[in-house]
């Protein structure tokens, strides 16, 4: 029993617009940050600027990710292309470690090595970097709850990482410019703790997205939902087995419904379809339902 939902628009189209928009927005970032610490003489601020350029990288991969997720099934994909989101997920995760690794070496190296301490404008320049990045993590999440994207609330989670990083930052400058002589490298301290922070980030955003990838059960109150909704459908005397699992922006069903063993082909046939239709109707969200019909009692019949 194969149905396969169609709709005006696909809910990759609302994610692919906010990622649009923070790529934008993450490149005027990383330019002034990268220009306000580099002539600031702040590396907590270029190391920003750093997890900013990441951001526009790992934003393109989610970017082809969702484009992929949204084409329709084919031949070679008989199940669709959803499985290209988490995946979007998981190579941005690689990149924020990478920038956090990348961050963490040249922190180190900046607080062996003596140096000028930042500017005190550049302050400003954080503290509407931090106020900018949180109403982009607003808009994006919104959107990504929205449509229950992986990919786009780990794209979330990057500007509010980056909105941390620059709190750190702002910490780390006040902290040298306060205490003078002597607290220079409280700059690259921040710097440091910021590229621990987003090590955690890219952590968190692999973990569900890698688990989407291996099929993870989905929570017990979806699963609960769809066989309550099966078990309404006249016809229908138990549910034996009932699997979810998500792919991309839809959900898989894979039901076992137990029917009267008097029941002629056509009846149960007729009782599997209801299902199908009841469960679809009940969550948008579902994209198709494989129902298997088993006899009750089951003792009337050799397995």
């Amino acid at each position: 029993m194969s149905s396969l939902k169609k709709s005006g628009s696909h809910p990759a189209d609302d994610g692919i617009r906010v990622v649009k928009h923070g790529i934008g927005f993450n490149l005027v970032l990383a330019l002034i940050k990268g220009a306000a610490g580099f002539f600031g003489h702040s590396y907590a601020l270029i190391a920003d600027a750093i997890e900013s350029t990441s951001d526009v990288l790992s934003s393109m991969i989610v970017w082809i990710g969702l484009r992929a997720a949204s084409r329709p099934p084919d031949d070679d994909h008989p199940y669709g292309h959803g499985k290209a989101e988490p995946l979007a997920g998981v190579i941005v995760s690689l990149f924020l470690l990478a920038a956090a690794i990348l961050i963490g070496v040249e922190s180190i190296s900046n607080i062996m090595t003596p140096h000028e301490a930042p500017k005190a404008w550049t302050l400003i320049v954080i503290g509407a970097v931090v106020i900018g990045k949180e109403l982009v993590f607003r808009y994006v999440m919104n959107t990504a709850v929205e449509i229950n994207s992986t990919a786009v609330k780990g794209e979330a989670q990057h500007h509010r990482a980056d909105a941390i990083t620059s709190v750190a930052a702002f910490i780390g400058i006040a902290i040298a410019l306060i205490g003078g002589e002597g607290y220079e490298s409280a700059d690259d301290w921040a710097a440091l703790l910021a590229g621990a922070f987003i090590a955690w980030n890219a952590y968190k955003i692999f973990s569900p997205s890698f688990s989407e990838l291996m099929d993870k059960a989905l929570p017990e109150d979806v699963v609960k939902e769809v066989r309550e909704v099966a078990e309404g459908v006249p016809g229908v005397i138990a549910i034996e087995k009932c699997f979810v699992r998500k792919m991309g922006f839809e959900l898989f069903v894979d039901i076992h419904v137990e029917v009267d063993a008097q029941a002629t082909v056509f009846e149960g046939h007729d009782i599997g379809h209801r299902v199908k239709d009841a469960i679809m109707a009940a969550n948008p969200a579902v994209y198709d339902v494989l129902t298997h019909i088993e006899p009750y009692p089951h003792s009337d019949y050799k397995s």
